[in-house]
């Protein structure tokens, strides 16, 4: 996954500048579509921050998953707000980045919110991740993983 984003810089919710290379290797990634004027995504966010936070802040060893969020905001100063009020502590791809119109086509982005889970070289695993996250909660990350070839023993 970190190819996909090669050469590019990923931002954390304070807005500090983060390599993908280093955050990304040998994980699960989720691509978060979504936006803080769009209901449903604001009504998904806070199951998505509890999945995060038991996979990967409170859980040891933590899963090797992360989330790279990719707006649909109006503004920058929009995906900001949205990011601080709502979202775990997660990754973004800057605003301003067009690698953000490749990711939607490139994923048939076609409404949101969407949670693509992608393996490293950027193949999908599941379009389908807010679905199964409220279907099944931690439960579904077991079968991600199998589908990933993360090179990483996690029990969850």
């Amino acid at each position: 996954m970190a190819d996909v984003f090669s050469g590019r810089i990923l931002v954390n919710k304070d807005g500090d500048a983060v390599e993908p290379e280093e955050v990304l290797q040998n994980k699960v990634v989720g691509l978060y579509f979504s936006a803080g004027w769009c209901s449903p995504c604001r009504d998904f966010t806070p199951l998505l921050c509890d999945f995060y936070t038991e996979l990967v802040e409170e859980a040891q060893p933590p899963a090797p998953f992360e989330v790279v969020f990719i707006s649909s905001d109006r503004t920058p100063e929009e995906m900001a707000d949205y990011m601080h009020d709502m979202h775990g502590e997660w990754l973004a791809l800057p605003f301003h980045d067009p690698l953000k119109h490749d990711l939607k086509k490139k994923y048939n982005i076609t409404a949101i919110p969407k949670l693509v889970v992608v393996k490293q070289t950027g193949e999908v695993i599941t379009d389908k991740g807010r679905k199964q996250i409220r279907e099944q909660g931690l439960s579904c990350f077991q079968s991600w993983l199998e589908g990933a070839d993360v090179f990483q023993n996690f029990s969850g």
